[in-house]
Parts: C-alpha cells; sequence; structure tokens
C-alpha cells in the first residue's frame, strides 16, 4: 500500500489486498477474529464484497437499518434459492462447501409470497402447541442424562459431551421419533455438520424423516410432526419431510452453539459468577456479541439496483451479517440505552427465526440443569487456547473443555454408561448400526431403568 492509498488495512491474516478482490470469510484468520474483518468491512459502506468459499461470492449487509430494509422487503428481495444466477449458471457445483445450505431446498425458509406462508404457518402453528412444561421436563431429562454420561470423569468437552448432544435429543422427543428413526437422525444432522460423510449423512436424514412421516401417517401423536400433518395447510409427504429436516438441522446446529457459546461467556466472564443468576443476561449478551449464526439470511435481488452501496444484478447472492449489524454503532447505541434485545441475532421480517422462545427455554434449561448438577465447573484450558470452527456462517466453538468435582455413580449407572459407551462406538460405524442401537436408543432406555 503506497503513501497515497486510503484504502483500509485488511485484518492480518486476511488475503484480500487490492481493488476488487473480496475479503474472505473462510479459514481460521476468519475464525480467529471475525470482528477485525467486520471492522474492514464496514469500510466498504453498508455493504462489501466477500467470499464465502473459493469462488462462492456474495454481498454480505454489515449495517443495522440496511440489514432490517432486506429482511423486511420480500418484494425487492427474494428468497427462493433457485434464483441464485451463479448457482444455476453452473459457476458453483453442488459439491460446494457451502451448497448445503444455500442450495433451494422445499421448505418454508427458501419459499417466497402465498407458498412460504402456508408453510411457515404450519410450522409456527405447530410449534406453537408445544407445552412449555413439557419443554423444560424433556430438556431437564436429557440434561440429566448427558451429565450423567461424564459426571465421575471429573472433566468433558461440553461441546461434544453436551450442547452438541442435547438440542437433538430435545427434538427427536418433540417431533416423535422412536428409537431406531430418532437414532438415524442424530447420525444424519451430525455428519451433515461436522462434514463426515456428509452426503450419505443427508440421504440418512432424509430417509429417517421420510420413515417418520409414514410412521405418523399411520400412527398419528401428541408431537410436532403429528401436528404438522394435520395441519390446515395440508403438506404433502414430501413437504413434511423437507419441513422436518429443516426444523431438526438447522434448529440443533444454531441451538448447540447458542449453549456452547453461552457457556463459553459464563464460564470466562467474571461478573456472572460474582453477581449469579445470570443466565438470562449471559445468553442475550452472547446473541449481542457473539451470535450462533453470523452471517446467513440469503436473499436475492429480484431485479437490477443499487443497494446499500452496491451495484446488484437480479440473482446476486446477499447476506446479512447479524454479527456485524449487532456490534455496529446503530445497535451500539441501543443496546447501551437499555434496548437489550433489538439486536438480529433471531433475524427479522417474514422469515424470522419461528421457535425463538422455544429455543430460549431450552438453553436457559440446559444451562441452569448443569451448574446446578456440577456448581464448581470451570474451564479446563486457557481461554486464549480455545479454537473456533472455521466456515462462513456459523459462530461456534471447536471444543469447550470444563473440569469439576467427579460425582462417582452408583454400580446401575455404571453398567448403563458401559451399554450406552458400546452403543455409541457401534452407532459411530454406519447409518444401520445407528439405527439397531444409537444414542436415542440409549437415552429411550436410561429412562426406563
Amino acid at each position: 500500500m503506497d503513501a497515497h492509498d486510503n484504502s483500509p488495512a485488511p485484518p492480518p491474516g486476511c488475503p484480500a489486498h487490492g481493488p476488487g478482490v473480496r475479503v474472505p470469510l473462510h479459514g481460521p484468520e476468519f475464525a480467529a477474529d471475525p470482528q477485525a474483518y467486520y471492522a474492514y468491512l464496514r469500510e466498504y459502506g453498508p455493504a462489501a464484497p466477500v467470499e464465502l468459499a473459493p469462488g462462492v461470492e456474495a454481498t454480505l449487509v454489515t449495517d443495522y437499518a440496511s440489514a432490517l430494509q432486506l429482511l423486511q422487503d420480500s418484494s425487492s428481495f427474494r428468497k427462493d434459492a433457485r434464483r441464485w444466477r451463479a448457482f444455476q449458471e453452473g459457476k458453483i457445483g453442488a459439491d460446494s462447501a457451502v451448497a448445503p445450505l444455500l442450495a433451494y431446498r422445499q421448505n418454508c425458509m427458501f419459499s417466497d409470497g402465498a407458498e412460504h406462508l402456508r408453510l411457515r404457518q404450519a410450522v409456527t402453528d405447530s410449534m406453537a402447541r408445544v407445552d412449555a412444561r413439557r419443554l423444560s421436563r424433556s430438556t431437564e431429562q436429557i440434561s440429566g442424562y448427558l451429565i450423567s454420561q461424564f459426571r465421575a470423569r471429573g472433566s468433558a468437552d461440553l461441546l461434544g459431551d453436551y450442547a452438541k448432544q442435547l438440542p437433538l435429543f430435545v427434538f427427536n422427543e418433540l417431533f416423535g421419533c422412536p428409537a431406531g428413526i430418532g437414532d438415524r437422525v442424530l447420525f444424519g444432522i451430525s455428519g451433515m455438520f461436522d462434514g463426515v460423510n456428509a452426503d450419505k449423512a443427508t440421504e440418512v436424514l432424509f430417509d429417517a424423516v421420510r420413515e417418520l412421516v409414514a410412521l405418523k401417517r399411520r400412527q398419528p401423536g401428541e408431537d410436532v410432526t403429528s401436528w404438522m400433518m394435520q395441519h390446515q395447510a395440508k403438506l404433502s409427504d414430501e413437504e413434511m419431510a423437507h419441513q422436518l429436516a429443516l426444523l431438526l438441522g438447522a434448529g440443533a446446529e444454531p441451538l448447540r452453539n447458542l449453549i456452547g457459546n453461552t457457556l463459553h461467556r459464563l464460564l470466562t466472564h467474571d461478573r456472572y459468577a460474582r453477581e449469579g443468576g445470570l443466565i438470562d443476561e449471559a445468553l442475550d449478551d452472547t446473541l449481542w456479541e457473539n451470535p450462533p449464526i453470523s452471517n446467513y439470511a440469503p436473499h436475492y435481488p429480484a431485479s437490477d439496483m443499487e443497494f446499500a452501496g452496491q451495484r446488484l444484478q437480479a440473482g446476486d447472492l446477499l447476506l446479512v451479517s447479524f454479527a456485524a449489524a449487532n456490534t455496529g454503532p446503530v445497535l451500539s447505541a441501543s443496546r447501551e440505552a437499555g434496548s437489550n434485545r433489538a439486536h438480529l441475532a433471531w433475524s427479522a421480517g417474514p422469515h424470522a427465526c419461528p421457535s425463538k422462545e422455544p429455543a430460549r427455554h431450552i438453553c436457559v434449561t440446559a444451562i441452569e440443569n448443569l451448574l446446578n448438577e456440577l456448581p464448581d465447573i470451570e474451564l479446563a484450558v486457557p481461554e486464549d487456547s480455545l479454537t473456533w470452527r472455521p466456515g462462513p456462517f456459523n459462530r461456534a466453538l471447536s471444543m469447550l473443555p470444563a473440569r469439576f468435582t467427579p460425582l462417582q455413580p452408583s454400580r446401575g449407572q455404571r453398567q448403563e454408561q458401559d451399554t450406552a459407551g458400546a452403543q455409541r462406538s457401534r452407532s459411530a460405524e454406519t447409518p444401520t448400526a445407528a439405527g439397531r442401537g444409537g444414542m436415542w436408543s440409549s437415552f429411550l432406555n436410561w429412562l426406563t431403568r
């Protein structure tokens, strides 16, 4: 950069040098310090050119007011991913690392207009029927089971052993998954998000939810799947499968990260320990400063336009940076004025998160139960040694090692843990093994001991 160049300096490790070079939101440099990247991106104006993965270009909205305009203007900006011009022209293949979360699927997230209203109403009405007491009871039972698997060790990875598993277990119960189907749902979602044999994992997930749909057609129950099926929207079996895959997958991963990021905040900020009883406040602080979904909400301009200082063509990919908007000057002033929930972590507009309240309830209950069971839990490694998973969409730790005073299980509990461990080992091998006796089966056996 010469002495007369007034362009902003890229953050350390960022290869975006020179005009026309997009800022990469992938790789360990971005994961290590995303706020440095957001500060740099704000120098472009309300929106900036970014790269989500090698060769995948997008425009990222970092300004709060522009983000709200995008999220609320469903006539100028569409959600149907079949409008994504670069994908339709073959410039981005289905094997791209970001395609599974951006390519079109037959669900309410990727639909517009009347079709969106029909599909979303089935989801929101069915989720609204979930009883808060039942949700608390399920979360507490599943929390107790997961803690029982590691409490005798005196240490745990609060992500892999707890935050990752708990949402999947809760959703399995709410959606009425029997053991064999529930095991395959767990296997499929974990594989999709972990990138372990993702194509096969996706196939396993959709096979499992289609089997669940067929089962509930024959034997409806008091669960979200049956309520959606009975809704006046009259969803087809294929529409049911896609809504279920969306709710189970897109719900579980952000909730996992929300639990993990809130636990991280509680374990690394002394004031919560000093003042006590601040789980709700720690959760809100996390949603402001470290939201589990940092950049997402894909939209496509319906026509060529200028928006947020950028020239856009119809079908260009636009994303919202919830993390950048939340920490920008406008939201910072609003937060200081006392509006503690004005952030965009739950998105906004017609496609805002339909499960905001259940997600908060599950998160608070899970953390409260963990801290009650293990009151002296603390971080087991220096905070600066923690690493964050790379990727443009999620904000998530790789691990969250913790230690606590071991609690010895009874003889019966030890036998159950040995059995559960053997079943987990078998379920990790293949989807069919997972169907015969995986983690969901182990939990159901634990409940009836």
